[in-house]
């Protein structure tokens, strides 16, 4: 628990430095502990029958908006899910997100379309929305949750599936979501180290 609250913690802090555009210095400690949450998170697909604290849930959310976006459009938005029965429309249409149905809670991460840049980074909104739902899932592991990333976009008929359930403006667009909950058991994250993948200077 005490090491769960100092990530918790660790994740604020490098959040409120960012949104200030300072940088801070930060013990051996901090920084061991953000890798380490960064290395052991993994996907949850089950979870207990205990809700998720409101507190945790805004941690989550602050984590999400301190997401680096270009020119710092900041074009995401979130949908706070806890409805049973729109757990279960959601879980039904969605059949990569059936776990949704018994989870205690969902959020989806949507781009704002209406905060996109003009041009030629028109669709940059969508690296700064999967961005922010990469911070809220570090956040949930942080914070003893499990949670797992279920694709909307850009996926036509999920995209229409969901925007219909919550009903969502034409100018907001689902992106992911995100399942939470806490864990019903012990998690094993994968090793995705791949040194092979990596090249210096040129392919």
């Amino acid at each position: 628990m005490k090491c769960m609250k100092r990530r918790t913690i660790v994740l604020l802090s490098l959040a409120a430095a960012v949104s200030i555009c300072s940088i801070q210095l930060l013990s051996a400690e901090a920084i061991q502990d953000a890798i380490t949450t960064i290395m052991t998170r993994c996907s949850v697909r089950s979870y207990l029958d205990k809700p998720v604290e409101d507190e945790k849930i805004t941690v989550m959310l602050k984590a999400a908006m301190a997401a680096p976006t270009a020119v710092n459009r900041q074009p995401w938005a979130f949908v706070v899910i806890r409805k049973q029965e729109v757990k279960t429309k959601l879980a039904e249409k969605l059949r990569s997100a059936a776990m949704v149905e018994k989870a205690p809670l969902a959020i989806l991460v949507c781009g704002d379309l209406n905060k996109r840049l003009k041009g030629d980074g028109a669709d940059f909104w969508i690296q700064d929305v999967s961005a922010a739902t990469e911070n809220l899932l570090l956040a949930a592991h942080a914070q003893g949750l499990g949670a797992v990333w279920c694709g909307v976009f850009p996926v036509e008929e999920r995209v229409k599936d969901v925007r219909s359930i919550l009903e969502l403006p034409d100018h907001i667009v689902p992106v992911a979501l995100v399942s939470i909950g806490y864990p019903d058991g012990p998690q094993t994250p994968k090793d995705k180290w791949n040194e092979s993948l990596i090249h210096y200077d040129k392919w």
